[in-house]
């Protein structure tokens, strides 16, 4: 690798920019060893010496940007290994409450990047969440803000209180976040709805949110509840759709209480 393309990776790794890094391993020998990096955007550095080639390399990045995944990609007799540098997905979550404790435990043994936000110091606090990375005692829309939304960043709001629930959603839903779910029952969920409709949201924007949350494990307890909501936020990052219809389809005839129907 030359030293550009290697300073490069090296400052994308270090700021967490997501990009791909292209190897001929196998093809004409003069072939083998070539690297492009590509980024999201579509730039790319390096030169593989066939411009077509590069450009079939670069369709196929792409999508791996989606996956967030590795691949080796065949083209004639030519072999090539798309590394994929992504960094941690990031979990924010608004609400200290107690089933935010296992959730952060979920979250950092899955590789998440966790953010917890509330205002309320009493439950806010390094002693309840010393495995946190970052613990903002602001209001939500205004800790939210601060750290930043983007198209992979999963948001799960859990304080069960529409002055801090409605305003981290309004601002989250602004940014077409991974996954954004909020904790209550249909009932809680059908208010909180016709809350933010009348603030200005639409039903195209509202679809996006995951609630009740959580795939519908049974369960009751704090542990199990945080277990429902990761299961979700793995399933929606995974592609898992049927998971995801399951659970639409069994709320229709009947809801008992499930995962998320904790008012």
């Amino acid at each position: 690798m030359n030293e550009k393309i290697f300073n490069t990776l090296y400052e994308a790794i270090q700021s967490g920019e997501p990009v791909v890094l292209a190897t001929v391993i196998r093809g004409a020998e003069n072939e083998i060893g070539r690297h492009l990096l590509i980024r999201r955007d579509g730039s790319t550095q390096g030169n593989f010496g066939d411009p077509s080639l590069a450009a079939r390399v670069k369709e196929q990045a792409a999508a791996l940007f989606g996956q967030q995944a590795s691949q080796t990609y065949r083209d004639g007799e030519c072999e090539i290994f798309l590394e994929s540098y992504f960094p941690p997905p990031k979990l924010i979550i608004v609400g200290a409450v107690h089933v935010a404790i296992p959730l952060v435990s979920f979250a950092k043994e899955l590789g998440y990047k966790v953010i917890l936000v509330d205002p309320r110091q009493t439950f806010a606090t390094e002693t309840r969440f010393p495995h946190v990375d970052a613990l903002i005692r602001k209001w939500p829309d205004e800790a939210l803000a601060e750290v930043g939304i983007d198209a992979s960043t999963c948001i799960v709001v859990l304080t069960h209180d529409p002055k801090f629930d409605d305003p981290a959603i309004k601002y989250a839903l602004q940014y077409s976040p991974a996954y954004i779910g909020v904790l209550g029952s249909r009932k809680t969920h059908e208010k909180r709805l016709a809350r933010l409709k009348q603030e200005g949201l639409t039903d195209e924007q509202l679809a996006f949110l995951h609630a009740p949350i959580g795939l519908d494990l049974g369960g009751q307890t704090p542990v199990e509840i945080a277990l429902s909501i990761m299961s979700e936020i793995v399933a929606v990052r995974r592609g898992r759709v049927f998971l995801l219809q399951h659970k639409r389809a069994a709320a229709q005839p009947r809801r008992s209480r499930a995962a998320g129907d904790h008012s």
